[in-house]
């Protein structure tokens, strides 16, 4: 448009009979160009540069990778992959590019998506993501399930040493108990655990695992596989995996994977204290207002838990083993059969025949190890059979304990045989009461065990005035018909143990 405007005032000035330098000066322009103006008889024609498209000989790989889902490459991968096709131009061009792909002259693109808001109540997500966690000491593969309320997006979370399929289901019925309920769909994706075949190529139904189906069933809940390779299906749980990474592994340890996952949860739930930013609503709050009263009750016990348990008799100093370590249950369950399993790796779960839970602790890593906690044997008066120590601890709890010994020394052979007898009573009575029935036993010449037995039985209560001491009265009127627990249990389950 310059050179038109130039040549109409050039031409102007020459019929004008201006020299070259008049129409120089005056247009501001050289004297040169005003010489090729002149020479040129004609209007000038606009013409605009043609420069050629450099993306265009990938132009159908380009498309390729933009609109097939097996691909659904952004920019930046596009242009890392035609750079090693030989591109050597900018990034600029393949994004000009992309948008002309994008529009596809009017036609809507493959990538178009149209956000889905379900009803409360109707759907969650579930998934997981691995992460490199240290714990105990040494960084470990930790698997993170992740459930997660399509409707008020609540989420909730559990860690995990495995990812099999008994972890799986095990996840998936954990984290509906966390929620308080069931959802009426479950989106998954396609493991093998909880889909065999999901061809989008052909018509065929999806084929889910059976194992899956009854878990489901076992629920009352749908599952609903997503597409494969197409994320955006179940974005809702896949978005928040990269959070947790960032601001709650990330340079932290924890103990053991118990605190792991006590920790996580806590920290999910702090989340859900916060506003989402789609729904611009507090996840927790929505949920108690809202999807709370819309889920399904949770079923009355666990998906193929039977099936996991395996059979172990507990020792007689109270022992389970597992795996070559042995660990500590309740003194009650001596001798008797149980049931355990191990879930997520890590967790071992005890259960009496009748199903009914007695403990739950953390697989120890070492091998061949022991490990026993001192409230387990709680119920246990240990009595030592040091003759030294059964004296000193006789002496040292009743008030009579030593005038005791003395009479009985001078009336036995051996005193502490009944002294130890009367220091197993302890499991039964308390220390106070038996010191009174000592002084009677003092003052009436009642020594030996088996009387002092028989005069608990009989003459307890006239013994031991007050109405604190009913209890002792009806409990030697009804249990000792010599005791509740024969004193033999100790020397059969700690023969042995001195204090």
């Amino acid at each position: 448009m310059k050179d038109l405007q130039d040549w109409a005032a050039v031409q102007k000035l020459h019929k004008q009979k201006k020299n070259v330098t008049e129409i120089a000066r005056t247009l501001g322009i050289s004297r040169t160009t005003v010489y090729k103006l002149i020479e040129v008889k004609q209007e000038p024609v606009y013409r605009r540069t043609d420069y050629p498209c450099k993306v265009r000989p990938y132009a159908e790989q380009i498309i390729e990778w933009r609109t097939n889902l097996e691909f659904d490459f952004n920019g930046t991968r596009i242009y890392r992959e035609l750079k090693k096709l030989g591109y050597t131009s900018s990034i600029s061009p393949v994004y000009r590019f992309l948008s002309r792909v994008d529009e596809n002259k009017g036609v809507l693109s493959k990538k178009v998506t149209v956000r889905f808001e379900t009803p409360v109540g109707d759907q969650a997500q579930f998934d997981w993501a691995e992460y490199q966690i240290w714990v105990g000491g040494r960084k470990r593969t930790v698997y993170c399930f992740s459930i997660i309320l399509a409707a008020c997006r609540k989420k909730a979370v559990c860690f995990s040493m495995k990812s099999d399929a008994y972890a799986i289901h095990e996840a998936i019925q954990e984290l509906f108990e966390d929620l308080g309920g069931v959802t009426l769909e479950l989106l998954i994706d396609n493991p093998k655990a909880l889909v065999i075949e999901n061809n989008p190529r052909n018509e065929e139904e999806i084929e889910y695992n059976p194992k899956a189906l009854l878990l489901a069933k076992h629920l009352g809940t749908e599952l609903n596989a997503c597409h494969c390779y197409w994320p955006k299906t179940k974005g809702k749980v896949e978005k928040p995996f990269s959070y947790i990474e960032e601001q709650f592994v990330k340079g932290n340890r924890f103990k053991s994977m118990e605190e792991l996952n006590i920790k996580g949860k806590v920290f999910v739930n702090d989340w859900c204290k916060e506003v989402h930013t789609t729904t611009r609503r507090i996840p927790n709050e929505f949920y108690e207002k809202e999807e709370k009263g819309a889920l399904q009750p949770l079923p009355r016990e666990r998906f193929g838990i039977k099936k996991q348990l395996k059979k172990r008799i507990i020792s007689y100093d109270s022992f389970i083993s597992v795996s070559t370590n042995k660990y500590s249950l309740p003194v009650k369950y001596a001798g008797k059969h149980v049931m355990y399993r191990l879930v997520y790796g890590f967790r071992i779960e005890v259960y009496t025949m009748d199903m009914e839970h007695i403990i739950t602790f953390e697989e120890d890593n070492g091998k061949h190890g022991t490990y026993s906690k001192d409230e387990h044997y709680a119920d246990i008066k240990v009595v030592s059979r040091s003759i030294p120590q059964i004296r000193r601890d006789f002496s040292g709890i009743f008030k009579n304990g030593q005038k005791y010994l003395d009479a009985a020394g001078r009336k036995f052979d051996q005193p502490t045989h009944h002294a130890r007898k009367i220091l197993q009573l302890l499991d039964l009575y308390d220390a106070n009461h038996l010191d009174k029935i000592l002084a009677y036993g003092l003052e009436h010449d009642i020594l030996d065990i088996k009387s002092i037995k028989n005069l608990i039985k009989e003459k307890g209560y006239e013994i031991i005035h007050g109405q604190e001491n009913m209890a002792l009265a009806e409990a030697a009127s009804t249990q000792l018909d010599g005791l509740t627990r024969s004193c033999d249990y100790y020397e059969n389950t700690r023969e042995g143990i001195d204090l």
